[in-house]
């Protein structure tokens, strides 16, 4: 959901990025996102559909500028998977909320619709957040 929502929101924010979204884990490699993910997104207005899961690669710190992991979990398994040399700056998702940094992503996969349905405010919330940022880097780099 997050790849779907940030990518809208940096659009209307006229940034040029490429995003994408991986796995710690190889559990569902290849696979399109949770139905309930994609009725979450659809209600949102974004299609995630054609969306497939896969793993955080070695290549992923050199070519991505941030990789933004949704829990601590998953941050502190990114951390362990990352070279030593890599350039990507790691963070969590709500790091970019005012009074939120550090706070997770409840995971919905265990829940309803609804669970998916506030999972997705969360991150939408945390993605808004991302977009603005790096629009003022961008505009501050422009000037």
């Amino acid at each position: 959901m997050a790849e779907g929502a940030f990518r809208v929101a940096a659009q209307e924010r006229g940034l040029a990025v490429h995003v994408d979204s991986a796995g710690t884990a190889s559990y569902h490699v290849g696979q399109s996102p949770d139905p309930r993910a994609i009725e979450a997104a659809r209600a949102n207005g974004i299609d995630i559909a054609g969306q497939s899961a896969r793993q955080l690669e070695r290549d992923d710190f050199y070519r991505f500028r941030h990789i933004i992991a949704l829990d601590r979990a998953n941050l502190e398994a990114i951390r362990i998977k990352a070279p030593r040399d890599g350039t990507a700056s790691l963070a969590m998702l709500l790091d970019a909320v005012e009074g939120r940094r550090g706070e997770p992503v409840a995971d919905p996969y265990y829940g309803d619709a609804a669970a998916f349905d506030a999972a997705w405010r969360v991150i939408n919330l945390g993605v808004t957040a991302w977009a603005e940022r790096l629009a003022r880097v961008a505009a501050t780099l422009r000037s």
